[in-house]
């Protein structure tokens, strides 16, 4: 069957849950990707109330909707970064506290740790109809950021040694496989949206992340392509390479020029939407990703969750752009076949048996 259709709640924050849901199943789709600000998932509220997983659950029910993942980027961006004041806007005040950078890294730590749990609780007390839905999705995960004591070092000037390098990544292993042995105690998987400002931003740098963690069997990766396009990355042999760790997939589009441009693939310090850059992202169809090879080979790798689109578009009206990327996604996915499609060539190939007719009278 098509994979589960949801909307990732991110860029929409500024909504109630109640609110959303019903614009959700308005543009199309089947659930929301749930993200941890706003008022769409409370991480320490669904730890410490009671009902409130059940209260949350009711909500999406009742507007025909699903949730198969929790989303925690902001508060997960700071556990290896280097803290500054751009990070006291994203983060909760109690993550912030005194601004402290090593103090905010840990209570960053610990509220991803806390996000582990909580997704555990959530899901368990999803209803059985969604939990068959889950079953099929194979894991619980929580989708987000790692940050990245390094990312500055990106452009290798002044020269940068590899011990530097290296150094990142001994950060990176120690803070979140502190984190990731709480989500391997609930049994709940992280999945890094790779993306850059992380640890790991492409397929180099992906498979160094891994091994840092020692292929930790709870860590894998949230497949959004419009990362890789602009930067030249093989985004389809990246499903390929790391297929059993695509733990879920965003769909988003990006376009990038085919001529020089006046602001390069760095950005120029511009804003999303300015005239001139090389690169911004699109609506879903409205770029340059390959969606047809994505969904293709998604098959391929035999992954069954959901495709949950992550709306962004400079010029574009959301709500618009929200129910075109579902009636677009509808249109691209499709079920894959347990059969040849030229097996009716074979000469020994046989009908199905008829039911007998007391069978098709009951239907």
């Amino acid at each position: 069957m098509p994979r589960p259709l949801c909307l990732f709640t991110g860029q929409w924050a500024d909504l109630s849950l109640e609110t959303l849901a019903a614009k959700a199943k308005q543009f199309g789709y089947d659930g929301l990707e749930l993200a941890c600000w706003g008022d769409h998932f409370d991480v320490q509220r669904a730890l410490q109330e009671k009902d409130y997983a059940r209260r949350h659950w009711e909500v999406l029910l009742d507007h025909g909707l699903v949730s198969l993942a929790i989303s925690n980027h902001l508060v997960g961006q700071a556990v290896c970064d280097r803290i500054d004041e751009r990070h006291r806007g994203i983060l909760p005040a109690r993550i912030w506290g005194d601004g402290d950078p090593e103090g905010v890294r840990q209570r960053a730590a610990k509220e991803m740790a806390d996000t582990a749990r909580a997704a555990r609780r959530f899901f368990d007390c999803a209803p059985k109809s969604v939990q068959s839905v889950l079953a099929r999705t194979k894991r619980t995960v929580v989708v987000g950021f790692t940050g990245s004591s390094i990312w500055h070092l990106n452009y290798s000037f002044p020269p940068v040694s590899p011990s530097q390098i290296q150094a990142g990544y001994d950060d990176f292993a120690k803070r979140w496989g502190q984190i990731l042995a709480t989500f391997a105690e609930v049994n709940v998987h992280f999945a890094l949206e790779v993306h850059p400002t992380e640890i790991a931003f492409d397929w180099a740098t992906s498979t160094r992340a891994l091994a840092a963690l020692g292929g930790h069997a709870h860590f894998g990766f949230n497949f959004d392509p419009s990362h890789f396009g602009y930067q030249g990355v093989d985004y389809l042999g990246f499903l390929r390479q790391f297929g059993e760790r695509i733990f879920n997939v965003h769909v988003k589009d990006v376009h990038w020029g085919r001529r020089a441009a006046p602001i390069g693939v760095f950005g120029g310090h511009s804003s999303f939407g300015t005239a001139g850059r090389f690169w911004d992202f699109r609506s879903p169809g409205r770029g340059r990703i390959d969606f047809e090879g994505i969904v293709r080979t998604l098959a391929g790798i035999d992954y069954h969750g959901p495709l949950t689109v992550e709306w962004e578009d400079p010029h574009m009206d959301r709500e618009f752009g929200a129910t075109e990327a579902a009636a677009f996604v509808r249109r691209l996915d499709f079920p894959s076949s347990n059969v040849a499609f030229d097996a009716a060539f074979e000469k020994n190939a046989k009908p199905p048996a008829a039911k007998p007719a007391s069978a098709r009278a009951r239907k």
